[in-house]
């Protein structure tokens, strides 16, 4: 069965959803989530590892935290990415102060980072706060 592969964000499932559909809003074929979304997702750790290494479509991570100012800033600022990216990449955020592990995990030394991966492999990253159409930019 051809198709991009995606993870729900919810339950976990492996999707494959035909290129030509992504702008159709597709569900999960499981729990019924819609798995595009025009704001970024916040995810956990295994979610996130399992997206990472399987999804078809670019996924872009906001390793963030609450206490942090850049971090609260680009907040909003990454969701209106998310919009201007819809079906193009899925964009993500973690929780860096919930999920500790990421951080050793990922190679993460300062917050806001983004990691975009493709294909399963990390392709780029980058620190720092950055506007809603830098990170457009940067993501494509």
């Amino acid at each position: 069965m051809a198709g991009l592969k995606m993870t729900c964000f919810d339950c976990g499932q492996i999707n494959r959803v035909p290129e030509d559909k992504l702008s159709a809003g597709p569900k999960c074929a499981t729990c019924g989530t819609k798995l595009l979304s025009t704001k970024a997702i916040e995810i956990d750790m295994t979610t996130l590892q399992k997206a990472a290494r399987t999804d078809d479509l670019p996924l872009v991570v906001d390793f963030w935290a609450p206490w942090c100012g850049p971090c609260r800033m680009m907040g909003p600022e990454f969701s209106k990415a998310a919009n201007g990216l819809f079906g193009k990449a899925r964009l993500v955020k973690l929780n860096t102060e919930e999920h500790q592990a990421a951080g050793p995990k990922f190679g993460i030394r300062g917050i806001p980072t983004m990691i975009k991966f493709a294909k399963g492999k990390e392709v780029k990253r980058q620190s720092g706060a950055v506007q809603a159409q830098g990170i457009i930019d940067w993501a494509i």
